[in-house]
């Protein structure tokens, strides 16, 4: 009888044990989400990561970088400016630096007057100018402004601080103080100037969308509305003296005018690629012309015209052309030099 009493208390000692188990079991499944959560709160409050490894810096002339505009800097580096607002400088020896901005927005294009003063116009109507022949730039203030878009696609400058941007509806600014203030020289419209050259006498000749085609005699004072051949947009204008001029454009249209831009003719170069930028080559005493698809076009002050492919393994555009020395460079897709007979890209 004893050991039946014996067997019932050891029975119903481990029946509470095991009771009191499974309550503790329960309770630490209750609680244990709470703590997992609890313990993550705190790691993520009190625990901060730490790098491993070196920081990738990025190059400075990225794949996915566009360029649009090119000047020669007084220290004979060639400026580039483009995506991101970037202004690079590429030095003779190919060593390619940046110069700070204090923006973001695509610079389209870049001049230089002399060993401090330069300028630049891009997207959305930004202007910067420096004083300091490049080492710091500061945005313009107070630029005429329209409530629909305001790329500005070029900049031309010429002696004593005159400088002349063009761009989307109507945009036709002038500043006489080395960029610093802009005012308007005509009303806004609904087109897009792209270039204007600046001649002597106070002559201004503007081209633009549609083939349209503007003359000043008095910078700006007054405008004349020119007959143009052509319905494509023109994209660059050039003139090798007071009288001779080319002006490209799209579908390969190229103009020719020798009386200073008052009447032109259109040259049939049997291409229809589209022509961004037109130069006068006054060593090799020709007209050079960049365009799409690694297009050149290049022809003589007599009217004998020639085009061909910078490399047929690159069909890059090209926005811009300078002439530097011997060499011509290209700016666009990519950026490089072209003497002639040889493409030589700038490699990031």
């Amino acid at each position: 009888m004893s050991n039946l009493i014996n067997i019932d208390q050891t029975s119903s000692q481990v029946v509470s044990r095991s009771g009191v188990g499974q309550r503790g079991l329960k309770l630490l499944m209750a609680v244990l989400p709470w703590a997992i959560i609890g313990g993550l709160l705190w790691a993520g409050l009190f625990i901060k990561p730490q790098p491993v490894g070196a920081t990738v810096t990025p190059p400075l002339l990225e794949r996915r970088d566009h360029f649009y505009g090119l000047a020669l800097s007084p220290a004979g580096d060639v400026w580039v400016s483009g995506s991101s607002g970037k202004i690079l400088a590429i030095a003779a020896d190919g060593k390619v630096s940046r110069l700070a901005t204090p923006t973001q927005r695509t610079l389209q294009d870049i001049a230089v007057w002399d060993a401090q003063h330069a300028v630049a116009v891009g997207n959305d109507g930004v202007i910067l100018h420096s004083a300091d022949g490049g080492q710091s730039w500061q945005a313009a203030r107070d630029v005429p402004r329209s409530e629909v878009a305001n790329k500005l696609n070029r900049v031309r400058v010429a002696p004593g601080g005159l400088a002349i941007a063009t761009g989307e509806m109507g945009a036709l600014l002038i500043s006489r103080d080395h960029g610093q203030r802009w005012q308007r020289l005509r009303e806004e419209e609904d087109v897009a100037w792209n270039d204007v050259a600046i001649l002597d006498g106070g002559r201004l000749l503007v081209v633009g969308e549609f083939g349209r085609i503007l003359l000043s005699d008095e910078q700006g004072q007054n405008w004349e509305e020119i007959a143009s051949p052509v319905p494509a947009s023109l994209m660059s204008v050039q003139f090798r003296d007071a009288l001779n001029g080319v002006a490209v454009g799209l579908e390969g249209a190229l103009l020719v005018t020798r009386d200073g831009g008052r009447q032109w003719d259109s040259v049939d170069l049997g291409i229809k690629d589209h022509l961004f930028d037109v130069l006068w080559d006054a060593g090799n005493g020709r007209w050079f012309a960049s365009g799409a698809l690694g297009r050149w076009v290049s022809g003589s002050a007599a009217g004998d015209w020639q085009s061909g492919a910078l490399d047929e393994r690159n069909l890059a555009w090209h926005t811009r052309a300078l002439q530097v020395g011997s060499s011509i460079w290209l700016a666009g897709a990519d950026v490089g030099r072209w003497d002639g007979r040889q493409w030589s890209p700038v490699n990031p």
